[in-house]
């Protein structure tokens, strides 16, 4: 591997505030970085997909610090430089992104013809990557150290979507093998994943190479632990530093320094199948809705740690509320009569198969007969897309895909979406939804977004319960954990202890 240049190493120690300082963090001073502590981190979601960057894995990467896109999201949800330094739109399909110095982490330079290599194969990745849903998107190298990205219809938001983390840059050895893509060691972030022990644990070292200057850590070891009491007992017992997704019954075991809640764009909804099954009748997926009470949820299930259910987008996004349109055109709800369905949900979320209970007992003095299949994430995703389930409870960030509100529109509920757990394919929605992506104005696509909820609701394929606060715990030694509304990230170069 070639050593840094003096002028990378010296530019990455001035930028380096400007990665860590996008969150909010655990505070305390800055340390050398020549040595470093290693960081204990434990994770609610263990890989389902062998690390690929193009689905549900691609958060794990992008949380441990391992991979990076053109650009990231600010706490406000603005596109800002990443492995790009800046960009500029040449017309109404094409834009031009000028690259940074920087190294992957095998060695090689991240080049334009790299960068359009890492874009064409997401491009091309089955099933596709959430933020391409709907998106025809070509790339190619252009002079003077940029990359042109060019769209098939205008994208007036495309340097958020390149923030996605199914959209990071990987070197050519990443692609090496025909059924797969690998991340392992051929990153661009501050940590190197270098050993994988299947989906229980994560070896990752410090890339000394980083354009954002040497990492305060000098790695992490990471392990997955799905069960979020066993999670919250790590930190309390001192086996870990860091851990994610602390359950609301566990938070008051925690002191209140160790115990960091995040205001998120996650709503925990309810996804009833349109295509197949009871839910397929309108009429039945009115009764469900009907039957639901969300301030029971957020008040009981949740602890306070969330907000009753008002639509897709929850309180996090200040926008929403006042540009918020009532739906129309849902069906009479019917008399479920005994009507028998399975409602699935995971465990990795401890909340989950409580409010899975609570609802059961809603759909049940409703009339419904109910029968909860709960599993763990990874063995969940695969026949909850294939519609194996009359519904799915699911907690989803509305924003982590793009940090666009349209997107989650298109993957979610579109004919063509990649991520439609509730498989609907409805004229309407299809048309609001297309209709938003057409506008680049950011206030008329808030507008448009909100007309494209009113109509995706008014089916009543999804019913918002909650939107979330994450809990996160932070062992009292640790500073720099970024703390991210969109939950992307966790931990960077600044995170140490």
């Amino acid at each position: 591997m070639r050593s840094p240049s003096r002028r990378r190493y010296l530019a990455g120690l001035l930028l380096a505030p400007l990665i860590t300082g996008c969150f909010a963090s655990g505070g305390g001073e800055e340390s050398e970085t020549s040595g470093g502590s290693r960081l204990r981190v434990a994770l609610a979601f263990p890989p389902a997909e062998n690390y690929s960057p193009y689905g549900a894995d691609a958060t794990l990467l992008t949380r441990l610090g391992v991979t990076e896109g053109l650009t990231r999201l600010d706490a406000n949800g603005t596109a800002i430089p990443a492995l790009a330094e800046s960009w500029s739109r040449e017309n109404d399909r094409s834009w031009l992104f000028t690259l940074r110095e920087a190294a992957f982490q095998d060695g090689t330079e991240v080049t334009p013809k790299a960068v359009a290599a890492s874009l064409t194969h997401a491009t091309r990745a089955k099933p596709v990557t959430a933020a391409l849903s709907g998106v025809e998107l070509t790339a190619e190298a252009a002079d003077g150290g940029r990359v042109r990205v060019t769209t098939a219809d205008p994208d007036p938001v495309l340097p958020l979507r390149l923030s996605s983390p199914g959209l990071v840059m990987l070197s050519a050895k990443a692609y090496a093998k025909k059924d797969g893509v690998s991340p392992v060691g051929t990153a661009t972030g501050p940590f190197e994943l270098t050993k994988v022990t299947g989906t229980t644990a994560a070896t990752l070292d410090r890339f000394d190479d980083y354009w954002g200057g040497r990492a305060h850590a000098s790695g992490i070891d990471a392990k997955y632990i799905a069960d979020g009491t066993a999670r919250t007992n790590a930190l309390r017992t001192g086996e870990t530093d860091i851990a994610e997704a602390v359950p609301v019954s566990q938070a008051a075991s925690l002191d209140k320094a160790t115990r960091r809640d995040t205001a998120t764009t996650r709503t925990t909804s309810l996804l009833l199948n349109t295509k197949s099954g009871p839910f397929k009748d309108a009429k039945i997926r009115a009764a469900a809705r009907e039957a639901i009470d969300t301030s029971a949820f957020a008040k009981g299930v949740y602890e306070g740690y969330a907000d009753s259910g008002v639509g897709i987008y929850g309180p996090a996004l200040n926008w929403a509320a006042d540009k918020r349109v009532k739906p129309t055109g849902r069906a009479k709800a019917q008399g479920a009569d005994g009507t028998s369905v399975t409602v699935a949900t995971y465990d990795n979320r401890p909340e989950l198969p409580e409010a899975a209970q609570v609802l059961k007992q809603q759909l049940e003095k409703a009339g419904f007969k109910v029968e909860l299949e709960v599993r763990e994430y990874s063995r969940l995703e695969s026949d909850a897309l294939d519609g194996k389930f009359d519904a799915v409870l699911s907690a989803r960030n509305t924003m982590l895909d793009t940090g666009d509100p349209v997107s989650i529109l298109a993957s979610d509920y579109t004919c063509d979406g990649s991520y439609n757990l509730a498989l609907l394919c409805d004229k309407t929605v299809d048309k609001a939804v297309a209709a938003a992506e057409s506008i680049s104005d950011t206030a008329d696509r808030q507008d448009a977004s909100m007309a494209a909820e009113a109509a995706v609701l008014g089916t009543d394929a999804v019913v918002p319960l909650v939107h979330q606060r994450i809990i996160t715990g932070v062992g009292a030694e640790v500073s720099g954990v970024q703390l991210d509304p969109y939950e992307r990230a966790l931990v960077g170069a600044g995170t140490r202890r």
